[in-house]
């Protein structure tokens, strides 16, 4: 992917590849209160769910209100530190990549 555009904005928490646009919360940020980085996302990575529990976050309330908030947009759980749900991220980027540029994904 040598030819992808990737960038990152600190302050977003957006990451866009080749016009695409991923936002990633932690399970302390509840997706309900909106914004356009989560309902005009290309990709919700929630992460730390690892932590849930131990910050009094639902999982559940977490899901439902992306859902309802995103629609059809896709939602991704995540906890990056012990690379639960990266190969999925990876894949849907990917995806992405593929169907933009027409290349195909070396497996």
């Amino acid at each position: 992917m040598g030819d992808t555009n990737c960038t990152f904005t600190k302050g977003e928490g957006a990451y866009v590849i080749e016009g695409e646009e991923q936002y990633s919360l932690d399970v302390t940020e509840v997706p309900r209160k909106g914004g356009p980085g989560i309902t005009q996302s290309d990709l919700l990575i929630i992460n730390k769910t690892d932590l849930a529990e131990a910050v009094g976050a639902d999982l559940g309330v977490m899901d439902r209100d992306a859902k309802r908030m995103r629609g059809d947009g896709p939602t991704i759980f995540t906890q990056c530190k012990h690379h639960v749900g990266i190969d999925k991220v990876c894949a849907l980027i990917l995806k992405s990549w593929a169907a933009q540029t027409g290349k195909k994904i070396k497996e």
